[in-house]
């Protein structure tokens, strides 16, 4: 059980990063751990209904992404800037990253690209390099949605288009807030799931709002020094009851996405064994610890040294995991965002 950097490395050639999803949602290849046995074969997505029995638990993060990137030029000079928008403090005042941002001082009027009386202003800039900004117009997901584009993550080299604002996002997605997608839904028909639902599981849903910090690089070899980034959770009481209701008469707990694991494990009770919960979350999941709530996780395939992967070595030894990866690259499988999926059981 490592707590090293170095240790959860791994070669990925760059030809295996996914820059589009596949034509069908479902038509991705998923890597299949079953810890019992130490196996692993790769099937096609379309099977995972197979993999559940009757009274297991499908637990899914339904969180929606905002098209948080704005485009736009200052009022005065007309140099362009660009804004990613990480968090709304309150209403119509947000946290962003600004490029360029070395000459952007408070009060800077920044005109939002194709409006005519749309921008906001730079009000200061905060420690960790980021910035306050006031929009004109409180309804900031309105401005969003007409002018804003998906934020695509940094290892895809492309513009977002039309394809991305349905594909980037999950078929249940109903809570906007995220800027990255919790991917391992995105794998997801209503037919696969209504597949599930004949097998005897159920569903429910709770709310991790994915930030720009789930590509934050791990700076620090000693794992235990990495401050973890933090996101809005929330779990409903509905929720925390039917995951206690689902554990006590024997199911599984399947969680569709390492999103999901952080919202679960942060609800994690040892007396209650879960317990609902609102508010913000740092938690940092690595070897030795284990999953207290989760059961299964469906999950894609994650970058090197980044703390999804070290996650995912909390279900099954590190070793092992790194073995499955290599064995995925070897199997031409897909990275990242869209591509292709691993389920533990």
């Amino acid at each position: 059980m490592s707590t090293h950097l170095k240790d959860y490395n791994f070669h990925l050639p760059e030809e295996l990063i996914a820059q589009r999803p596949p034509e069908e949602r479902h038509q991705s290849r998923m890597m299949v751990i079953d810890r019992s046995t130490s196996s692993r074969e790769i099937i096609p997505f379309q099977e995972f209904p197979s993999f559940l029995k009757e009274g297991d638990l499908i637990v899914r993060n339904n969180t929606k992404v905002i098209p948080a990137r704005l485009f736009g030029h200052k009022k005065e000079s007309g140099g362009k800037v660009q804004a990613l928008l990480c968090e709304e403090r309150k209403t119509g005042l947000w946290q962003a990253m600004l490029k360029p941002g070395r000459r952007l001082r408070a009060d800077t009027i920044i005109q939002i690209e194709n409006t005519k009386d749309e921008y906001f202003t730079v009000k200061e800039k905060l420690d960790d390099g980021t910035y306050l900004i006031q929009f004109s117009n409180p309804d900031v997901l309105s401005v969003l949605d007409k002018y804003g584009h998906i934020p695509l993550p940094p290892y895809m080299n492309r513009e977002d288009d039309e394809q991305d604002r349905q594909r980037y996002q999950t078929v249940f997605a109903d809570q906007p807030g995220a800027v990255a997608a919790p991917t391992a839904g995105l794998h997801f028909t209503d037919d696969i799931f209504a597949q599930c639902a004949e097998k005897g599981a159920s569903f429910t849903d709770l709310t991790l709002h994915t930030g720009i910090g789930t590509f934050q690089p791990v700076s620090c070899e000693d794992l235990s020094q990495h401050q973890m980034h933090s996101e809005f959770f929330e779990l409903s009481e509905s929720s925390a009851k039917k995951i206690h209701t689902t554990k006590k008469n024997g199911g599984r707990i399947f969680a569709i996405g390492t999103t999901s694991v952080r919202t679960l494990e942060t609800c994690a009770n040892p007396k209650n064994f879960i317990q609902a919960g609102k508010g913000k979350t740092q938690i940092f999941l690595y070897p030795p610890k284990t999953p207290q709530v989760t059961d299964c996780l469906l999950t894609n395939f994650h970058l090197p040294k980044s703390t999804l992967l070290m996650l995912v070595s909390t279900f099954f030894p590190r070793e092992e995991v790194l073995a499955a990866y290599e064995s995925a690259v070897e199997n031409q499988m897909r990275f990242f965002s869209y591509g292709d999926c691993m389920l533990i059981v």
